[in-house]
């Protein structure tokens, strides 16, 4: 017997029931195997393999470079690191916006080829023949509105989104839509709080919140802002649980002093 084998995974009738119990749900990004199995050991409910990837893995300035394959890549490290937390996977720019066959053969792929239980897809009312045929294949979706950095173009920057009162119906209608379609979650980045607040108490699935204020139904984070891992990026909306920049930089530095001055490796270090 598995020594996790008591362990129960989340699922997203974890994710209803929270909602309706008034349990705030806890999600964060992860990419490789070695995070994703401290971040489950954290206990949040689900980890979020998201094309962030293409920021803090890879460098690019924004998410749109990262392809299917990394977006796999990453996602087959991550799984294999889960024994509690739900995997969800992000469907990079690209793959889904084309046709509803695009979108039903990306997200195949991901859970076939993965072993993600959900796929996270960006937009409303545009794509939801994208977003039924992902749901009609029998692949849970959580959607994602607001900010929705794929778009990053089209928006010019990465500010606030659905201040003015247009936008802000808009985002309660997709909101709507993407329930009446049946996902199971919907991401809202970088709206006003109260904003927030208003689509979750209008919708019975779960929101989660990235810079939407503490009214949404759970939150999540890129693991690498939490740890402080980019002393040069600093969102209003993450907050800093560690200083690893800082711890990082200095542990390597001792053992390049080390090194250099032969007190590493010692005599008990040495066969």
């Amino acid at each position: 017997m598995s020594i996790h084998s008591d362990i129960k995974k989340v699922t997203v009738e974890t994710f209803k029931k929270m909602k309706a119990s008034g349990e705030k749900i806890s999600i964060l990004t992860a990419y490789d195997y070695s995070i994703a199995r401290l971040a489950d050991e954290g206990g949040v409910e689900a980890i979020l393999v998201g094309d962030s990837a293409a920021n803090v893995m890879a460098g690019y300035e924004t998410t749109l470079p990262i392809t299917l394959d990394h977006m796999i890549y990453h996602a087959q490290s991550v799984s294999r690191a889960l024994q509690r937390a739900m995997l969800i996977v992000d469907l990079p720019f690209g793959t889904y916006t084309a046709n509803s066959s695009q979108a039903h053969d990306s997200a195949v792929r991901v859970m076939k080829e993965s072993g993600a239980a959900a796929v996270k897809i960006e937009g409303g009312m545009e794509i939801q023949n994208s977003i039924k045929a992902i749901l009609d294949a029998g692949i849970p979706v959580m959607g994602h509105l607001g900010l929705t950095p794929q778009s990053i173009n089209q928006f010019g920057s990465f500010k606030l989104r659905a201040k003015e009162e247009s936008e802000a119906e808009k985002l309660i209608n997709d909101a709507k839509l993407l329930e009446e379609l049946g996902c199971f979650s919907i991401v809202l980045e970088k709206i006003p709080a109260a904003l927030g607040e208003k689509v979750s108490k209008e919708i019975s699935i779960p929101t989660i919140g990235i810079g939407a204020g503490n009214k949404t139904d759970g939150q999540v984070l890129v693991i690498h802002d939490i740890l402080g891992l980019n002393k040069n990026f600093k969102p209003k909306f993450a907050r800093k649980y560690l200083n690893l920049h800082e711890q990082i930089v200095g542990a390597v530095s001792d053992y390049v002093n080390d090194v250099k001055n032969q007190s590493f490796p010692s005599s008990e270090e040495s066969f």
